[in-house]
């Protein structure tokens, strides 16, 4: 593929040109999508005073759409399925005078795109924030013309963490046994205050300048493929920055909801579920306004959902992502959400997607997963969501006292409700992201519950992801965003804690990576786990034992809540345990010789690899 510049170049060569035409979006396309219409949205000085033509083999100019901002115009073009990769030129021209010429691009695909393999049960994913893992260029820190710049002591303000830190860092993320990487966006935020987290897109086709280049995004994925690891990228369709680009210069009225009569979202998901909600209530939700610096966009307009859509696409294959997290997904309109998870998996049927639906309630996470019959006969597409309700439930389970119906039979539960969801097994799933207070502290600074509740989620059904600074016990005192999100030790020069290293790293931190990276890595292999059934036995005295097995391999997995060792008598696991006669414990690499009784340790788990 041609580097970023290539079409940064024709843009310039555009301006110089033309009078204020400045914005060509998707800025190139390629050919061999399975897709075969592209809509480019054209803007710049009156341009809707021009009469469009081109001429390329295999190129068909459909239609051209004037709106009521005379400073847009849509274009739609058709893509012949043989159309080869090359230029030609977009002519605008006022009566036989040419204004303006637009250099439009299509490149060739890389090869086999169409049938890249998503993030699966196989993979352990590392949620990064980029603004506060690493610092890799710090001639970045200070983007001249952007709104703000570097405030290290600003819990809220940009902290300098940035793409090419995240790429030096690579060894250490394979090292750990990650297999994917999901990054917060990474696109333009170039907003007065509270930037660094990046879900206020200003800039749709750009990663934001303190976090590096197109390339260098993309760089990043080609250095995770060297090491067979993936990348999940970040998305928004709800709502996009207040200072983003096209709010200086509207392209119509219904483009953003409640305009210029911002209203705030009700926030209240279960509207989509509920039988007896009320279209104002609906609408409430689902046009209200995130939050005041977040305008709301409107996917019923056909132009925005096409515009979102091609987005989607063009990041996927400009980039090589294995992956998209949506944020916010219930607040869009659901039936642009639908047709978006639609037309992905018919570009890339082994893509995968994890929409954002933070209820613990699993009858409404459910609602939004590809396959799942709802009784309002809407049909989503998404192969995954993340699992809130198995989160709260560990949470709760690790901490709570063992009675009739707190402790581990949260847990237990909690996974009885499967039979809610089409596959519980594309879940993902996670002690604690980038908007919650860190897992370590959710069970009470006890390392050795934070040591379960990994073990948990590195073992049982769905799709693994751990945050940053999870396995060197990362804490906070605050509770914001701010506090949650902090710097990650050794990824600023001067830093006297370096995770990197172990320089400066408590005893129970470095026993931490080595716990988390011991699980990690060998669940790379461990096909049982990333594609063996759950079964799972009723928590008894403190303890609770599951199994992942297939027809020739097992693995039992037992939890130790109490504050002594338990010798665990297996009889009862017989279903599961017969014809197996010895074993080998992953955590402390001990081989078990007679299965029959197992010993797990005070307030810890034991994985054991089951013989024959």
């Amino acid at each position: 593929m041609k580097p970023f510049i290539t079409f940064c170049l024709s843009l310039l060569a555009l301006v110089a040109s033309a009078q204020n035409l400045d914005r060509v979006e998707p800025p190139n396309w390629w050919v061999g999508m399975k897709t075969t219409h592209l809509q480019l949205l054209i803007h710049g000085e009156n341009i809707s005073q021009t009469d469009v033509t081109l001429s390329y083999p295999g190129v068909e100019l459909e239609s051209v759409t004037k709106v009521e901002n005379p400073n847009y115009l849509f274009v739609d073009l058709k893509l012949a399925s043989n159309v080869e990769p090359g230029k030609f030129n977009i002519e605008f021209k006022k009566g036989k005078k040419l204004v303006a010429t637009y250099s439009y691009e299509l490149w060739e695909r890389e090869a086999n795109s169409a049938n890249r393999t998503g993030f699966n049960s196989s993979d352990v994913i590392c949620l990064i924030t980029p603004d506060r893992f690493v610092n890799g260029d710090p001639g970045n820190d200070e983007v001249p013309g952007m709104k703000e710049g570097l405030d290290r002591s600003y819990k809220w303000g940009r902290h300098g963490g940035d793409i090419r830190g995240i790429i030096n860092s690579l060894d250490y993320l394979q090292n750990l046994g990650y297999t994917a990487v999901w990054l917060n966006p990474v696109l333009e935020n170039d907003m007065p205050e509270s930037s660094y987290h990046g879900y206020a897109t200003t800039d749709f086709y750009k990663v934001d300048a303190r976090f590096g280049s197109n390339d260098e995004y993309r760089e990043l994925n080609e250095e995770l493929d060297k090491r067979g690891m993936k990348l999940i990228m970040d998305m928004i369709f709800n709502h996009c920055g207040s200072e983003h680009w096209w709010m200086h210069d509207m392209p119509m009225k219904d483009w953003i909801n409640n305009y210029p009569e911002m209203k705030i979202t009700n926030h209240r998901r279960t509207v989509h579920e509920d039988p007896h909600a009320s279209k104002a209530d609906i609408s409430a939700l689902v046009d209200g306004w995130f939050v005041s610096a977040m305008p709301d966009l409107n996917q019923r307009n056909p132009f925005v959902a096409r515009y979102l859509i091609q987005n989607s696409i063009w990041w996927t294959e400009y980039v090589g992502l294995e992956g998209i997290r949506q944020d916010t997904w219930p607040y869009p309109d659901k039936n642009m959400m639908s047709e978006w998870t639609k037309e992905m998996l018919e570009e890339y049927p082994n893509f995968n997607i994890v929409g954002e639906e933070w209820s613990v309630n699993p009858a409404i996470v459910s609602y939004w997963q590809k396959g799942k019959y709802n009784q309002d006969g809407y049909k989503n597409h998404a192969p995954s969501m993340m699992d809130f309700p198995l989160q709260s439930a560990v949470a709760s389970g690790l901490k709570n006292d063992e009675t009739w119906d707190t402790g581990l039979i949260q847990v237990y539960e909690a996974l009885s409700n499967d039979f809610l969801y089409p596959d519980p097994f594309h879940l993902t799933i996670f002690p604690d992201n980038h908007d919650m207070s860190r897992f370590y502290v959710q069970v009470g600074e006890d390392a050795d519950l934070l040591k379960m509740g990994v073990a948990f989620f590195l073992t049982t059904r769905g799709i693994p992801q751990i945050y940053y600074g999870t396995e060197i016990l990362m804490r906070h005192d605050g509770s914001e965003h701010g506090d949650i999100r902090a710097d990650f030790p050794g990824g600023w020069e001067g830093d006297k804690v370096n995770a990197f290293t172990g320089e400066g790293l408590s005893d129970a931190a470095k026993d931490m990576q080595k716990y988390v990276a011991n699980i990690q890595n060998w669940r790379k292999s461990a096909n049982v786990i990333h594609d063996g059934k759950l079964l799972h036995f009723i928590p008894e005295n403190g303890t609770y034992t599951y199994f992942r097995y297939t027809d020739n391999e097992a693995v039992m997995v037992i939890l130790n809540k109490n504050a002594e060792e338990k010798a665990i008598a297996t009889d009862r696991f017989k279903e599961v345990t017969n014809g197996y006669t010895s074993g080998k414990e992953i955590i402390s690499g001990k081989e078990i010789s007679d299965i029959s009784k197992v010993t797990v340790p005070a307030k810890s788990a034991v994985i054991v690899e089951l013989k024959r």
